[in-house]
């Protein structure tokens, strides 16, 4: 399958948290749209692995998602090696995304910047024909690279280089979040620790956030992104003449 966007997260919850709004947008507008997981976010304090699994499942069905993979690399062990690009480069060349979005350049959890720098790498990497990764049949690769890189943010804001509008798309996006049921809007914590993300108050920040966002460009709700290699290539004014924000 090719595909026309690929989010990377170091976590299963990092896209739905983050871009999940411009995702189902762009699955609305007719782009095939994946995700790949690099950890399975079994060092987190709340839920299972496998549950998380299920419930990224759930989430990647409520986006609309063509596709969902998760490369069960190490939670709080995500490092720039060689096996971990290879990983990564296995699923690109396979999927041969024109855009990837990827993991913000830093935040409050480290994974987050060590996932932004491992991917970058791999995706640049990924690129070069004298590097061999095989696919699931043993069959040599072609090179693949991304004509575009963006970050999404993170819990960390940055001033974004542009600001996504998902107006049309905010209860997509926090109901794959509640899909996270394990982890997003407790209200009663049970037998597993109430912790910095689990707490109704976080999730409630989410749309504020979009909120404040979407107010500076005019728009009711947006996601902000970095565009990694900038300035930014245009060869029309399609990208502004694509919206009319309130000003």
């Amino acid at each position: 399958m090719k595909l026309d966007v690929l989010a990377i997260a170091a976590h299963p919850d990092d896209t739905e948290l983050n871009c999940a709004g411009t995702l189902a947008a762009l699955v609305r507008q007719g782009l095939k749209v994946g995700v790949l997981d690099l950890t399975r976010g079994e060092m987190g304090s709340r839920g299972t692995p496998e549950g998380r699994l299920k419930e990224a499942a759930e989430a990647a069905s409520i986006i609309g998602l063509h596709t969902r993979t998760n490369l069960g690399l190490p939670d709080c062990g995500l490092d720039n090696s060689q096996e971990h690009r290879l990983a990564i480069i296995r699923q690109v060349r396979a999927l041969r995304p024109d855009v990837c979005l990827i993991n913000a350049p830093s935040d409050r959890h480290p994974d987050h910047g060590n996932a932004s720098r491992l991917t970058t790498d791999a995706l640049f990497y990924g690129g070069l024909s004298k590097l061999v990764s095989l696919d699931d049949s043993g069959n040599s690769q072609e090179p693949w690279r991304p004509y575009h890189v963006l970050h999404y943010m993170q819990d960390r804001p940055f001033e974004p280089d542009f600001v996504f509008d998902i107006t049309d798309t905010i209860e997509i996006k926090e109901k794959a979040i509640l899909a996270f049921k394990s982890q997003f809007n407790v209200q009663d914590a049970g037998d597993e620790p109430q912790t910095y993300i689990s707490r109704p108050s976080f999730f409630e920040a989410i749309r504020a956030r979009a909120r404040h966002f979407g107010h500076l460009v005019g728009v009711d709700y947006g996601e902000g992104f970095l565009y990694q290699g900038k300035p930014i290539p245009l060869r029309d004014l399609n990208l502004l003449l694509g919206s009319k924000p309130t000003r």
